[in-house]
């Protein structure tokens, strides 16, 4: 636990700090706010590409959805810790570096980055200081095939911070960046919406009941729980097609140019 702790402690800083320097040096014409923002999402895209890494073997590997065990259910968490911490750091570091270079007047406040980014500092938190004692202890030795599932959630991230260094570097108009939209918006309805219902028919599957049985089959609390996962979710994915029906409509895409 200790060495996955301190491995990640030191992989996510290091890593982004390295990124930051390589694109300084190879890339000179760039402000060091394109820098900083390019390798923030550089790390969490090395990041997604673990964890779901991670739950592909986790899934493979349990058989029974509720009893079979694997190491990575538990210490890839120990891993992902340091990386929630460093994440909002390197969150605050960008809005501070966008802020100065838009104002330069004062820097970004504590209390305007948390007003500015309160859904994702929720959701960092949340997965602190619920989901990471619950996958750790409250669980016990049960359900590391559905960790497995939660960490598939990741696969749409490297193509939401591909979307954003795209827009960063001024290519919204580019046949790449309406792929990727199209793949961001496939990946999150498939690895954070339908990743529900999965879950769920995996369970029923193994129980013998149909999809529609399971919810009144499992405990009142595992329905909650899963419905406060999914709701930011939704959320997201219904800004997710709003900018796609913005990048799609023809007339509007003529009038922004």
């Amino acid at each position: 636990m200790l060495l996955t702790l301190a491995w990640g402690a030191l992989f996510f800083p290091g890593l982004f700090a390295l990124c930051t320097w390589a694109l300084r040096r190879s890339r000179p014409g760039w402000s060091r706010t394109d820098c900083v923002m390019i390798s923030t999402r550089l790390v969490s895209s090395v990041h997604a590409v673990l964890a779901t890494g991670s739950g592909i073997v986790i899934i493979r590997s349990c058989d029974d959805v509720i009893t079979d065990r694997h190491w990575l259910a538990r210490e890839y968490v120990w891993f992902l810790i340091p990386y929630m911490i460093y994440d909002s750091y390197a969150m605050y570091l960008c809005d501070w570096c966008r802020t100065r270079d838009q104002n330069r007047g004062p820097s970004l406040t504590l209390r305007n980055f948390l007003s500015r980014n309160r859904l994702m500092i929720t959701h960092h938190a949340v997965i602190l200081f619920v989901l990471v004692p619950v996958a750790q202890s409250l669980r016990g030795d049960l359900g590391d095939f559905f960790v497995g599932c939660i960490f598939m959630a990741e696969l749409s991230t490297p193509f939401v911070s591909l979307g954003r260094v795209l827009i960063q570097l001024k290519q919204q108009h580019t046949l790449l960046y309406k792929v990727n939209g199209i793949l961001t918006l496939a990946t999150f309805f498939c690895c954070r919406i339908l990743l529900f219902p999965f879950m769920y028919w995996s369970y029923g599957r193994q129980q013998g009941l149909s999809l529609l049985q399971v919810p009144f089959s499992i405990p009142f609390y595992c329905n909650i729980a899963n419905a406060f996962l999914v709701a930011p979710q939704l959320y997201w994915f219904c800004l997710l097609c709003r900018k796609a029906v913005r990048l799609f409509d023809t007339p509007q895409a003529k009038k922004d140019g």
